[in-house]
């Protein structure tokens, strides 16, 4: 399911990461405690001493957003062909359920642009562009609670085994 909002941060929201950066370095630099700093800013002690580490080597220029960690595989008239082509739902694409995985992602993704992904990649892309993984509400009707019982009584002791 798909973010009315999109993926990422806004220009605001990375005014405000950079802000806190900046804030947690000043801090280090009076004196305070990198716990201390952490629990107000409500962030990681590891992330308050990369801070301050990367404002001590290059200023507060270093602190500045640097985008996402890795270019995207598919631009953005290419991701939009494959919201399109998910759209159609799994059984036009040769399944025989209606679930989307990654594993069917990346497989669609190479037949359709000939690209190579791993699943992670693909889940990089997905929630980049404002995906999310989506869990059923409610269990299958055809779920038949006695037998989920009887297997995990009887077949999974041996399969562990």
């Amino acid at each position: 399911m798909r973010y009315a909002q999109g993926g990422g941060f806004t220009a605001q929201e990375q005014q405000c990461r950079r802000r806190v950066r900046l804030e947690a370095a000043e801090r280090s630099e009076r004196g305070d405690g990198n716990r201390v700093i952490a629990a107000d800013l409500r962030v990681t002690v590891r992330s308050v001493e990369r801070w301050c580490h990367t404002w001590r080597q290059g200023g507060s220029d270093a602190l500045e957003s640097k985008g996402p960690q890795s270019l995207p595989r598919l631009g953005e008239r290419q991701f939009d062909q494959l919201e399109r082509e998910l759209e159609k739902g799994p059984l036009a694409h040769g399944w025989e359920d209606q679930r989307w995985t990654l594993a069917r992602i990346k497989t669609l993704f190479g037949r359709r642009f000939h690209v190579s992904c791993t699943v992670q990649g693909v889940w990089k892309l997905m929630r980049r562009n404002g995906w999310s993984c989506q869990q059923p509400v409610r269990r299958a009707i055809e779920r038949d609670d006695g037998a989920v019982e009887m297997w995990k009584k009887q077949v999974w002791p041996q399969v562990k085994a």
